[in-house]
């Protein structure tokens, strides 16, 4: 897929993500907007300046393979799905009802393009780990980057992976940890504190590097070093405000999965567009 190099098309693209996400909620009338919303930039970045990918072939055998973790926050990885040409936009509006390809979380029987049904928090890496070592064993060259939450670094299953990802030194995996404080019952520093989280990584034999995960330059840079990276899993700590773009919603733990009704819906759209209108005037 060509990758859009321009800062300004990657920030209207990410616009145009957000809006997505905040309407096919609504239609849905459930879902999590806070993480979806947090994580954009990147998925911006992911599908359309890094991964190789082929939205017309989701099952080519040298594509980057991408693991959402936390599968709750599927809803912008459909949203940005779409925007690259997997399927129509307008099927966002059949998220989470019966018979859709879009289920409440990744479902890989239910759509292509998708590497793991994910839903449990703690095992997605693992299942990126057995992928990066198999690519390494096959000697191929793509590789496995895999997202995942704060949160789940509460789970032990997350930390037996991270130890197995060192042990055979596997390059060819990037973990991106969606750095945002909040899980379903408050904020990570009360629920399970996990600092000094970089330390940890770093103990445990990664090459970590952290980064504003809405910060275009940066996850652009950042992204072409860890890609360089020899003999080491990377691990990219991406700081994000849940609930980006929209005021009212930003930084609260109680967005995480509580969709927006109509009227909070029609100000955060209002909101987004005003932020379209001044992305467009932009040189």
């Amino acid at each position: 897929m060509k990758k859009i190099i321009s800062l300004k098309e990657l920030q209207l693209k990410a616009n145009s993500i957000r809006q997505d996400i905040i309407k096919m909620l609504v239609e849905a009338g459930s879902g999590h907007p806070g993480g979806s919303l947090g994580l954009t930039d990147i998925f911006t970045v992911l599908y359309f300046n890094l991964l190789k990918h082929n939205p017309k072939k989701p099952n080519w055998e040298g594509r980057d393979r991408l693991i959402l973790s936390n599968g709750h926050v599927c809803p912008v990885r459909y949203a940005t799905m779409a925007e690259a040409g997997y399927f129509p936009i307008s099927e966002l509006a059949t998220l989470r009802k019966l018979g859709s390809k879009l289920q409440g979380h990744p479902s890989r029987l239910d759509l292509l393009g998708l590497e793991l049904s994910t839903a449990s928090l703690g095992q997605g890496l693992g299942v990126a780990v057995g992928m990066a070592l198999a690519g390494k064993l096959k000697k191929q060259t793509h590789k496995i980057f895999c997202v995942t939450s704060d949160g789940e670094h509460d789970e032990g299953s997350t930390w037996e992976a991270i130890m197995g990802a060192s042990k055979y030194k596997l390059d060819n995996l990037i973990n991106i940890i969606d750095r945002n404080n909040i899980q379903i019952s408050g904020f990570t520093h009360e629920v399970w504190p996990l600092e000094p989280l970089k330390a940890k990584y770093e103990a445990f034999g990664w090459k970590v590097f952290e980064i504003d995960g809405h910060n275009f330059k940066q996850l652009l840079s950042i992204f072409k070093q860890a890609e360089k990276v020899k003999n080491k899993p990377v691990c990219i700590i991406a700081k994000t405000i849940p609930g980006k773009g929209v005021s009212f919603m930003e930084n609260s733990y109680h967005w995480h999965g509580k969709t927006l009704n109509s009227e909070e819906a029609k100000k955060a759209l209002e909101e987004l567009e005003k932020e379209k209108e001044r992305l467009s005037k932009l040189k």
